[in-house]
């Protein structure tokens, strides 16, 4: 009995590991990953394009600023204000939804993948 409790202890620190070991983000190393500078990504929104402008260190994205879009005023407002600082926070693309603003979202975050594509080393 004491060898599969102790077998089953073994597996589950072992699945905790694997969980552990994700992958890698801006905040998460002190490695440079980006070249540092301030780049511009377009994203397809509801009503047209929407453009932001990243700016990054060489390990952390610094600002995100959406700078020019063609989205329904008052609908698209939450994604516009709330998506840019939650990717400054997380130091990722992986953000919430935004609810009724699903597609504005999707642009921003279609954008900054590639502004920061074009900062990766």
């Amino acid at each position: 009995m004491k060898n599969i409790v102790k077998l089953l202890v073994a597996l589950f620190v072992s699945a905790s590991l694997v969980g552990c070991s994700g992958s890698k983000t801006a905040s998460s190393t002190s490695e440079a990953i980006y070249n540092a500078g301030t780049y511009t990504g377009v994203g397809a929104g509801r009503n047209g394009e929407l453009t932001v402008e990243v700016v990054v260190t060489d390990s952390k994205i610094e600002s995100v600023t959406v700078t020019a879009h063609t989205e329904t005023a008052g609908i698209a407002d939450p994604a516009i204000e709330k998506v840019p600082a939650q990717i400054v926070e997380k130091q990722s693309t992986e953000v919430d939804a935004v609810s009724g603003a699903t597609i504005t979202r999707d642009a921003i975050v279609e954008a900054v993948n590639k502004a920061l594509e074009q900062a990766k080393k």
